[in-house]
């Protein structure tokens, strides 16, 4: 009777071991056949319906490059809310500018703006008490994503990597950064990092908003809603944008889909800003395959200083193929590259929380703005240009060629390529 138990424990592990890591939604098996270009209006057609939200117009952004730009626009629309924040980020680190949000925020609740916070309880673990008990006593409910219990053990592998800010639903935040002094200042030495986020003002900011509401729900079981949450958004640009969001509890595929409708729709350019590139074998052919009608492929991804050795190995186990095929991949040297953004055809400028590997496509609840818009997009390609010259591009011979320990670890980290 004993070791049937023992074996019902075993298997019972077993089982939410196999969930963490594989999730539990189907995968997408096969490369998706090329039906249009990007600039053909079936792609932002079959964006809204698969994807979820429409694409809808009247859109105006700000990119914000590092903490120099980034933090006082967020701080600033803080500061100037009257109804409601909500705001949601897998990093909450502390430090001084960690005090600085918790200061806005808890002077926001005080004045009686209704502040809403949901963080990740595995990103924010490093959150000081200290912190978190400023905003709670000023009324601000802060609230943990997925906390780590006996009972949530099947969700363990689940996290909000979201980042989104929302205040009195008519502006909007997205990106990459995370709430900890590495974001600071204005990426000048490697203890400052380099990343981008954007303020979103118009009618998609309300999509953004039910992006937050997604997971506030999930943790609350409250649903806000009215005016001061979803007020009347009328046009204030000319820009065209859908806001969307992936769970492995409900469209977990619709991240890695979003991507690969963009990259077979690719009929000139791709530029990828990625932290984490580590392509699974289904997206790497849909690159090579962009590659062979004639598409330009260019990738910057971290160099020296990275947060993750286990992901340079892994990334760097996938170049191969792709540097062969005439992909341009390139080290940042200056600091740790943290964006996120990718740019198609002078037109699709892609934005948000989603790194570019398995975890964001099918493990983490992930957020991503999807911007059509000629004129945004030729701004960030310019950015990116700027980037590019601060990296270090490698050659296929350079791959080919490194040392044999650097090809061990690189085999070795791949194996676990689909947690990363």
């Amino acid at each position: 009777m004993l070791a049937l138990l023992a074996a019902i424990l075993v298997a019972a592990l077993g089982g939410i071991v196999a969930y963490n890591l594989i999730g539990g939604e189907k995968r997408i098996e096969r490369r998706l056949d090329r039906l249009y270009s990007l600039a053909d209006p079936q792609f932002v057609r079959e964006l809204g319906v698969l994807l979820g939200p429409p694409v809808v117009d009247g859109n105006r952004f700000r990119v914000l490059r590092n903490g120099d730009e980034i933090f006082p626009a967020m701080l600033g629309a803080i500061r100037s809310a009257k109804q409601t924040i909500n705001f949601e980020s897998y990093i909450y680190w502390s430090g001084d500018i960690g005090n600085e949000f918790a200061q806005a925020l808890s002077e926001r609740a005080r004045a009686g703006v209704k502040v809403q916070v949901l963080l990740d309880a595995v990103g924010s673990s490093k959150i000081d008490k200290s912190v978190l008990d400023i905003m709670t006593g000023a009324g601000v409910d802060v609230r943990r994503y997925h906390p780590v219990r006996w009972y949530t053990v099947g969700k363990l592998n689940n996290r909000t990597h979201r980042k989104v800010l929302v205040v009195d639903g008519t502006i909007g935040f997205t990106g990459g950064v995370g709430i900890a002094p590495e974001w600071t200042g204005n990426a000048q030495d490697p203890d400052h990092w380099r990343d981008t986020h954007f303020q979103v003002e118009g009618p998609v900011v309300g999509q953004m908003q039910s992006v937050f509401l997604d997971n506030w729900i999930k943790v609350s079981g409250a649903v806000p809603h009215g005016p001061e949450y979803f007020p009347e958004l009328p046009p204030v640009g000319n820009g065209r944008a859908q806001m969307f969001s992936s769970s492995p509890t409900g469209g977990s595929e619709s991240m890695a889909l979003m991507y690969h409708l963009a990259i077979t729709a690719a009929a000139r350019t791709i530029d990828l800003s990625a932290a984490y590139f580590v392509p699974d074998e289904l997206t790497e052919k849909a690159l090579l395959a962009a590659l062979a009608r004639g598409v330009r492929l260019r990738v910057i991804v971290p160099g020296e200083h990275i947060d993750s050795e286990t992901v340079r190995a892994a990334s760097r186990r996938r170049w191969g193929n792709l540097l062969k095929a005439g992909a341009v991949i390139a080290e940042y040297a200056p600091t740790m590259y943290h964006c996120k953004v990718l740019i198609v055809d002078n037109l699709l400028v892609s934005v948000g929380s989603t790194n570019f590997d398995n975890r964001s496509f099918r493990l983490n609840d992930e957020a991503t703005l999807n911007i059509l818009d000629a004129g945004f997009a030729a701004e960030q390609t310019r950015i990116f240009e700027e980037d590019l010259k601060l990296s270090r591009p490698k050659t296929y011979e350079q791959w080919a060629n490194r040392p044999w320990t650097e090809k061990l670890r690189d085999r070795m980290s791949s194996l676990i390529g689909p947690q990363l």
